[in-house]
C-alpha cells in the first residue's frame, strides 16, 4: 500500500505522514456538479464523482504543453506536478530539489538510521546541495515541462524568464538552461571550490559528503561572488551548464564525465519485444541528447543492478560506479543498451489433487468456503480495493472446486462474482467508477487508502479486477466481449497500462518506472525520501492479469506488455526486496528482505503496523499459481521464513503482539512449500489464521499440490505463454499448459517435451 501512516514509533515517519497530509488537506475537493453516465458496453462509468465524493487532486503545475495532457501520477518525478513546493526527486545517482531559491543539486550518501524494531532503515537523503539560479531574475514556481520514459524536464519560469533542468534516472548529470543573464552557484557551508587548471569552464566543488563539477560554456567565466557562492558568466547564446556528481576522485573519471556534459538529455525510451520460442523478455533503452557545444559524444547512462548484473552486452563496456540506494550504479557511454531476462510461466490454475489421505479434509473445506462465500467476498473494507480483492479471493475458490470436479459449486460461484462485478461496473450497487477528464485517471468508490485524494495504489486496486475478469473470461468468453463487460474491464487496463505516448485519456505506463524497472505505488509522490511502493507482490498480481486478459482477448501487444512488466518487476524484487544477487543491501542491514522501497530507503516495515508477520507478508499476497516466482531461490525462501521467529520474539519483547498471533500462517505456509512442500503442508494450521485475500480450501490445496507435483522448475521453458514446470525430489518432472485460445496447441518445452492442449483446457503431462 501507499496510503498516509498512521501515526507509529518512528518520527521520520510521522515527518513523511505530516508532509503528505498537509498536502492532502490543502487539496480537499468534493463533487458539487451532477455526475452522468457514460456506457461501455453493458456497463457505464461517471463523469463526475457522486455528491459528497472527493474529487482527484489537482495537476495544475504543468506547462502549457503538458496541460492539456493525462497526468502524470504515480511517477518519481510526480511531486512537482502535484505540489508548489515540491519534495526532493530522487533521480540516481543525483537528487534534485527545486524551490523558491534555486535548483538544489546533490548526491545522497548512505545514512543508516536505528530503529524501535531493533533493526535499521538505509537511507540516501537529500542533503548538502548545490543551489543553482539565475542571477538575473528570481526563479518562478516549478512545473513538469517535458518528460520522457524515464526523464524529466522542470520549468521554473518568471513571466519572460525561464529556467530549466533536465534529468534523467541513471545520468549523473543535472542539465540546466537559462534564458537571460549570469549563473548563481551557492554551496555549502564549510565546502571548497576551485577552477579547474585543466580546463576553465569547469567548477570543482568538494563538501563534506561528496564532490562534483559544474560544466559551464566556453567563454563562461568563472568567479568568487561572496561567502560559498560563484558566479558563472554565460556568454551572449551560451545559456547552459551541468552538474555532475563525481563517483571517485581518479582524473580519468572527471574526464569520462566531461566528455559527456554537454550532451544534454533531450528524451528517453523503452521498448520491448517477446519472442515466445525461447521464452525471453528483450528490452532496449535509448537516450535522445542535443550536443550543446563540442563534438557530438551521445549519452552517459547509468545502469542499475537488474540492469548490468549477469548482462554480457554491457559487462565489458561498464566505467565507475556511483554508490546509491539501489546499489552500484555503473556508467555506460552508449545512447542504447538492451537487457534480455526469461519468463519462466505460469498457469491461470492447478489440477484437482488426488491423495486421498486429504482429499475428504479438502472437500469439507470447500463446502464450508462454499457456504461463506458471500461474505468472504468483501470481509474487510467496502472499496475497490477489498472488492476487487474478494472477487478473486473467491474466484481461486472457485478455481479448486471445478478441478476437484464439482461444476455445480463452480457455476454458483462464478455467478456470485459476475453479478458482483457488474454491479460495480454498472454503478448499481455498492461501488462505481468515475472517469477524470482532466486528469486522465479512473477514480473508484466508496474510496479505500487515498486512491481518489492521491492517486495511489490504481495498479494494485485494478490488478485485481483486472485478474478477476479474466478469470470469469476464461469461463465465460462472451461475459468478456465488447458487447458486454470487456470495455469495463479494458477501462481499467488503459488506467494502469497505456502504452500509447499520444494518448489523450491516459498516461504511459501510469505506475511502471522503465528504467527502475518496478512499480510505484504513490499517485503523487510525496515524501521527503521519493516515491515508494510496498506490496510488490500486488504488482506482478496486476501484471498477470494483464497477460491472461490479452491472452483471452487475442490482443497480443497487451500480452506481451503484461510478460514485459511482470518479468520486468520480478527480476526488480529480486534485486531491490530481496536481494538474491548480495548486489544491493548494505552490510549494516540484516533483515532477511526490505518491505517498503523509497527513492531514497529501505526499510522493512508497512504503513499501518510493524508486526514482522505482516511485514513479511505484505510482500507474499496475494499467493496464487502466479506466485511460483517466489520461489526462484528456495534457500532464500527458508531463511526468510525461518527469521519470522527471532523477529516477532523482538516485537513481542515491547508488549506487542499479533491479532492472532499466527496472523497469515497460510501464506507462509505456502510461502515455504515453494522450497519445501512436505514442511509447508506441515506448518499449515487448517483453523489457524488465513489472509482475507486467500481461503483455507485453495491454501490446502496449493499445498497438496506441491506435494503432489513437486517445486516450480525453472529450468525449463516452452513455447507458449500460460505454462509451468514442477519438478519432485526424484527429478520427475509435472509439465503443465494452458490453451486461452480456441483451436488445439502443441507446446515445446524446452528440455524436448511436447503436450498438446485442447482450445480452452488446461493441459498436464
Amino acid at each position: 500500500m501507499a496510503e498516509p501512516l498512521q501515526p507509529e514509533q518512528d518520527p521520520a515517519m510521522n515527518k513523511l505522514t505530516r508532509s503528505c497530509l498537509q498536502l492532502t488537506l490543502a487539496s480537499l475537493a468534493f463533487a458539487t456538479v451532477q455526475a452522468q453516465t457514460v456506457k461501455l458496453g453493458m456497463g457505464s462509468y461517471y463523469t463526475a464523482p457522486k455528491s459528497g465524493d472527493r474529487t482527484v487532486p489537482p495537476a495544475n503545475l504543468r506547462t502549457a504543453a503538458l496541460a492539456n495532457t493525462p497526468a502524470q501520477s504515480a511517477q518519481w518525478y510526480s511531486s512537482v506536478v502535484y505540489s508548489a513546493k515540491p519534495e526532493a526527486l530522487f533521480v540516481q545517482p543525483l537528487t534534485v530539489k527545486p524551490t523558491a531559491a534555486g535548483l538544489e543539486v546533490a548526491l545522497p550518501v548512505k545514512e543508516v538510521r536505528p530503529t524501535v524494531r531493533r533493526d535499521v532503515e538505509i537511507r540516501y537523503p537529500h542533503q548538502l546541495p548545490l543551489l543553482i539560479a539565475p542571477a538575473a531574475f528570481q526563479p518562478g514556481q516549478s512545473k513538469l515541462a517535458k518528460h520522457g520514459d524515464w526523464s524529466a524536464d522542470i520549468s521554473m519560469a518568471q513571466g519572460a524568464d525561464n529556467m530549466t533542468v533536465g534529468m534523467a534516472h541513471g545520468m549523473p548529470y543535472a542539465f540546466v538552461q537559462i534564458g537571460r543573464g549570469d549563473a548563481q552557484i551557492k554551496i555549502p557551508a564549510g565546502s571548497k571550490a576551485a577552477v579547474s587548471a585543466a580546463d576553465a569552464r569547469m567548477l570543482l566543488v568538494q563538501t563534506t559528503a561528496a564532490s562534483y563539477a559544474v560544466f559551464g560554456p566556453t567563454g563562461g567565466d568563472w568567479k568568487p561572488s561572496g561567502a560559498d557562492q560563484w558566479l558563472l558568466h554565460l556568454p551572449p547564446g551560451k545559456g547552459y551548464l551541468s552538474v555532475a556528481a563525481l563517483p571517485d576522485d581518479k582524473p580519468e573519471t572527471l574526464a569520462l564525465l566531461a566528455k559527456h556534459a554537454y550532451s544534454f538529455v533531450q528524451d528517453t525510451r523503452v521498448d520491448w519485444k517477446f519472442d515466445e520460442a525461447s521464452s525471453q523478455i528483450e528490452t532496449t533503452f535509448t537516450a535522445t541528447t542535443q550536443t550543446m557545444e563540442g563534438p557530438v559524444t551521445g549519452a552517459l547512462l547509468g545502469l542499475y543492478p537488474h540492469q548490468w548484473f549477469n548482462n554480457a552486452t554491457v559487462e565489458p563496456r561498464l566505467g565507475p560506479a556511483y554508490d546509491t540506494v539501489r546499489g552500484k550504479i555503473r556508467l555506460l557511454e552508449a545512447d542504447s543498451f538492451k537487457t534480455t531476462a526469461r519468463y519462466t510461466g505460469f498457469v491461470p490454475f492447478w489440477p484437482g489433487v488426488a491423495d486421498a489421505g486429504r482429499k475428504t479434509e479438502l472437500a469439507e473445506l470447500m463446502k464450508l468456503d462454499q457456504r461463506n462465500a458471500r461474505r468472504m467476498m468483501l470481509e474487510e473494507g467496502k472499496g475497490p480495493y477489498w472488492q476487487g480483492k474478494g472477487l478473486q479471493r473467491i474466484l481461486k475458490l472457485m478455481d479448486v472446486v471445478e478441478q476437484q470436479g464439482d461444476l455445480e459449486g463452480r457455476d454458483k460461484l462464478l455467478d456470485l462474482v459476475k453479478k458482483r462485478a457488474e454491479s460495480w461496473f454498472t454503478g448499481e450497487g455498492g461501488g462505481y467508477f468515475h472517469y477524470d477528464t482532466q486528469q486522465g485517471t479512473v477514480a473508484s468508490y466508496p474510496e479505500e487508502f487515498f486512491t481518489v485524494e492521491q492517486l495511489n495504489d490504481h495498479h494494485f486496486t485494478y490488478g485485481y479486477w483486472i485478474r478477476a475478469a479474466a478469470d470469469i473470461a476464461l469461463r465465460d468468453p462472451k461475459w468478456a466481449s465488447d458487447a458486454q463487460w470487456g470495455p469495463m474491464v479494458d477501462l481499467l487496463v488503459a488506467d494502469i497500462a497505456s502504452t500509447d505516448r499520444s494518448n489523450a485519456k491516459f498516461p504511459f505506463l501510469r505506475n511502471f518506472d522503465p528504467y527502475e524497472g518496478h512499480s510505484w505505488a504513490s499517485g503523487i509522490g510525496m515524501g521527503e525520501l521519493g516515491n515508494n511502493q510496498e506490496s510488490s507482490s500486488e504488482a506482478v498480481n496486476a501484471w498477470a492479469g494483464l497477460i491472461l486478459w490479452g491472452e483471452i482477448k487475442g490482443n497480443r501487444a497487451l500480452r506481451d506488455l503484461g510478460l514485459y512488466m511482470y518479468t520486468t518487476e520480478i527480476n526488480a524484487i529480486n534485486h531491490y526486496w530481496f536481494d538474491i544477487h548480495g548486489k544491493v543491501f548494505a552490510p549494516e542491514y540484516k533483515n532477511v528482505e526490505v518491505s517498503m522501497l523509497f527513492g531514497g530507503m529501505y526499510a522493512h516495515n508497512t504503513w499501518w503496523i510493524d508486526d514482522p508477520r505482516q511485514i513479511k507478508g505484505i510482500n507474499l499476497l496475494p499467493i496464487t499459481t502466479v506466485s511460483t516466482y517466489l520461489g526462484q531461490d528456495p534457500a532464500f525462501v527458508k531463511k526468510s521464513v525461518a527469521s519470522l521467529g527471532p523477529e516477532t520474539a523482538i516485537w513481542n519483547a515491547r508488549g506487542l503482539y499479533g491479532k492472532p498471533v499466527d496472523i497469515w500462517q497460510d501464506i507462509f505456509a505456502k510461502y515455504l512449500g515453494l522450497a519445501d512442500p512436505d514442511a509447508g503442508l506441515a506448518s499449515w494450521n487448517r483453523w489457524g489464521s488465513f489472509e482475507l485475500g486467500d481461503t483455507r480450501t485453495h491454501a490446502l490445496h496449493w499445498l497438496q499440490s506441491l506435494k503432489e507435483m513437486g517445486t516450480p522448475d525453472f529450468s525449463v521453458t516452452a513455447n507458449t505463454t500460460l505454462f509451468a514446470v514442477f519438478k519432485q525430489a526424484n527429478g520427475q518432472r509435472t509439465y503443465l499448459a494452458y490453451n486461452a485460445g480456441k483451436t488445439p496447441i502443441t507446446v515445446k518445452y524446452s528440455d524436448g517435451k511436447t503436450l498438446t492442449v485442447a482450445a480452452g483446457t488446461l493441459g498436464r503431462m
